[in-house]
């Protein structure tokens, strides 16, 4: 009975067992056994097993650390600590961004113009060849050798105080290679006795690749014959590439001890054949270097040649006149091709538009302007206004019909006579047309295109034979707008220091906390290149109080506390006595405390100033070329603006809030240089009236008496507190109207004041 029952727990577990130990067996027969180290007293066993790679083989006792040197045993190991240090971050590096996309590129200029010239010359030839291609080139400097104490104005001239030629010759090409090297492709020398057609060669070295080493001009033998190659004679100058400049660049100064010359072209040329293996060249992949040499007392106007006219330089040039001469002629030539190019492309317009799906509406007419304006409504609607040759029926005062006279008049006899010269062009020699009487004329003004016309005109047509015959003609004309031109402007850079002049009277002196405060934010703290100088205007009462009781005190000690607060910022302030406070007056006295080329912006101590409107100031304001007279944005009367309501902290540009205030002219940037010359121009008349600078100021002097841009623009980023101006009765008329009209304008807009008067009615009627 036992033995069954064992023989029944058997089976059961049996198979268990059975499997348990063939997975014991199984495991213990795919180790590879060896005899384990042992320690006795700190020393190893001598049987210990090695693999190849010199490592224990076998397998390891369960939590046993090994290493490649010595095996230790479990009870001699100990953990290291390892302390935890905090890994400092280095200040992060400034990452330079230059200010212009050019810059941060590597884009360079097209072409650089150096000058030759000297000191007898650069007031005469040298002003010549400034006045004929400055306008036309980026970059012109004058390379001499003594300079005279009076340089001309608005020219770059570098000296390198030595007469001798080769000396000027050789430091010219190491100043380049000093400062303009990396900035320009191409370097073209010229002698200031040689005329330069500017746009051809600019447009020569557009189509010249700027990584050959090309010398380029009228290739000419060296005296003796004995040098082998040519170099470029000086007199029709050169072009060199940036390519060749820099591969003489390590040899310029074994040039200048090896290679005798009396000339420096001679010279220049030699130092290219030698160390760069350059020959002048007068043709290069099809592109010529055209020069002509003029004959002595030569008329520009008499030279017919095609040689002549297709003359990139022409050399040699007598005198300043002759220069003149030689810039018309060219420039005629240019114009003419203009004009053709223009004519051919109508043509091509013209013919084009026939394929096209509306045939030849589809092409604007007159060709190069733009299309008619189209109303989106019936109240946008042009309105056409008819006229005869006396008469026109749309009068100002609401007249059915009224005489046509003055500028009216004027302007319809030009556009009869325009439309009679273009039909005797269309139709001669075959016809001619007389006029006889204009029958019906309507106009009307497109805001987009000018002012359009419609005639239909009474005409006698005469032909060949003297037949004539009296017929009706309708012609249409425009009028455009304005002529489009492209100005080239001058370099200008926003490094400049703006000297800023805010004139200070009586009434003046509440606003200067508020102006200091948001100055200080806006220059002070972030080191804005600028000067700021205040000017006391006192009348002569309030000068001899200035010992007891000065006007100013105040000021004057807020003053001292910006420049306690701001050590490195220095507010000068300069103390006027006038009884007729004139912007022309006390801008002479400032004018002599500063240098020649100081920036001024004359400004006004209620308007809040920053940098956005200083780079303008900067950009726009262009020395010997233009003055910059910004519309600031004029707050309204807040009482007015903000009537029954919390006047807001801040006032934004919206039309509500204020206006572009176009009748004030106090605002202005300009350059001392300009501001003395058009002054200098001004002695005449001050002579014969000294009133004239009470009632004149800067506006109208440079606009009467400098001959510069007067750039007139909207300022968003010059933004004007609202203040009643005192206006000056004693200015003129014109100075004094625009006073009151900018007082009246600045009030309010015309809903807010209409909404004050209608409420002041309803007020009135109960």
């Amino acid at each position: 009975m036992r033995f069954s029952a064992f023989i029944s727990v058997l089976r059961s577990v049996g198979p268990v067992v059975i499997g348990i130990s063939l997975g014991f067996t199984l495991s213990l027969l795919s180790v590879n056994w060896t005899e384990e180290a042992c320690y006795v007293d700190g020393k190893e066993g001598e049987d210990v097993t090695l693999g190849q790679d010199g490592l224990l083989k076998g397998a390891r006792k369960p939590n046993s650390i090994s290493t490649l040197n010595d095996v230790e045993s479990e009870e001699d190991f100990e953990p290291r600590i390892v302390p935890y240090k905090q890994v400092q971050q280095s200040a992060p590096k400034k990452v330079f961004r230059a200010k212009y996309i050019s810059t941060e590129l590597g884009m360079r200029e097209r072409l650089f113009v150096g000058v030759l010239t000297s000191k007898n010359t650069i007031n005469t030839l040298g002003v010549a060849v400034n006045r004929t291609i400055s306008h036309h080139l980026d970059s012109v400097i004058f390379f001499t050798g003594m300079r005279n104490r009076k340089v001309p104005h608005g020219m770059f001239v570098v000296s390198h105080g030595d007469e001798r030629l080769i000396w000027n010759m050789f430091q010219t090409i190491r100043y380049i290679l000093d400062h303009y090297i990396n900035e320009y492709d191409w370097f073209y020398f010229v002698q200031d006795d040689t005329y330069t057609e500017a746009d051809r060669i600019k447009a020569l070295v557009d189509h010249l690749s700027m990584d050959r080493e090309l010398y380029m001009g009228s290739p000419e033998e060296f005296i003796g014959g004995e040098m082998e190659g040519k170099y470029c004679y000086g007199g029709f100058g050169y072009l060199l590439s940036r390519t060749l400049l820099l591969r003489l660049q390590p040899f310029l100064e074994n040039c200048r001890n090896d290679i005798l010359s009396a000339r420096p072209d001679e010279w220049l040329g030699r130092c290219i054949i030698d160390y760069a293996n350059t020959n002048c060249v007068s043709e290069y992949e099809g592109l010529q270097y055209h020069h002509y040499e003029l004959g002595k007392n030569a008329d520009p106007s008499k030279e017919q040649s095609e040689h002549f006219k297709r003359a990139l330089t022409v050399h040699p040039v007598s005198d300043p006149d002759q220069m003149y001469r030689l810039h018309r002629y060219f420039t005629e030539i240019e114009l003419q091709k203009t004009y053709d190019e223009i004519a051919k492309l109508q043509v091509e317009i013209k013919n084009v538009s026939v394929a096209a799906f509306e045939g030849n509406r589809s092409a604007q007419w007159p060709v190069g302007i733009n299309p008619p304006f189209e109303p989106k409504s019936r109240f946008e609607v042009l309105k056409w206004e008819y006229f005869t040759e006396e008469e026109i029926y749309s009068c100002i005062d609401g007249s059915p019909k009224c005489e046509l006279c003055g500028i009216d008049r004027m302007d319809v006899a030009d556009v009869i006579d325009t439309a009679i010269g273009e039909l005797n062009k269309k139709y001669k020699p075959i016809l001619h047309l007389k006029k006889q009487q204009l029958i019906n004329g309507y106009r009307r003004f497109d805001p987009i295109r000018g002012m359009e016309y419609t005639l239909d005109l009474q005409l006698e047509v005469v032909n060949q034979k003297g037949h004539s015959r009296s017929i009706t003609k309708r012609v249409h004309l425009v009028r455009p707008l304005s002529q489009i031109e492209i100005i080239p402007m001058p370099y200008v850079t926003e490094a400049t220091r703006v000297h800023i002049i805010i004139p200070l009277t009586l009434q003046d002196r509440s606003y200067v906390d508020h102006f200091l405060e948001v100055f200080a934010s806006n220059a002070f703290e972030t080191s804005e290149n600028t000067i700021l100088t205040f000017l006391f205007i006192y009348d002569p009462v309030e000068a001899q109080q200035v010992n007891q009781n000065d006007i100013f005190a105040s000021v004057k000690s807020q003053i001292n506390t910006y420049e306690r607060k701001y050590p490195t910022v220095k507010i000068p302030w300069i103390s006027v006595k006038t009884e007729t406070p004139s912007q022309i007056k006390f801008m002479d006295i400032i004018s002599k405390k500063h240098p020649v080329d100081t920036l001024f912006f004359l400004g006004s101590v209620n308007t809040n100033i920053n940098s956005e409107f200083l780079n303008r100031c900067r950009m726009n304001s262009i020395n010997n070329w233009q003055v910059f007279f910004p519309i600031h944005f004029q707050d309204y009367n807040p009482d007015v603006a903000y009537h029954n309501q919390p006047h807001p902290t801040t006032v934004d540009l919206v039309k509500d809030a204020g206006h572009f205030d176009r009748r004030s002219f106090e605002e202005s940037c300009f350059y001392n240089s300009d501001y003395m010359a058009t002054r200098t121009r001004m002695v005449a008349d001050v002579q014969e009236n000294e009133d004239i600078l009470e009632t004149m100021d800067i506006y109208d002097m440079f606009v009467k008496y400098s001959g510069l841009h007067v750039f007139r623009a909207i300022e968003p980023a010059l933004h004007q507190q609202y203040r009643y101006q005192a206006c000056n009765p004693r200015l003129s008329e014109d100075i004094y109207h625009r006073c009151v009209q900018s007082n009246l304008e600045s009030l309010g807009s015309r809903s807010q004041l209409a909404m004050l008067l209608f409420e002041q009615e309803q007020g009135n009627s109960t």
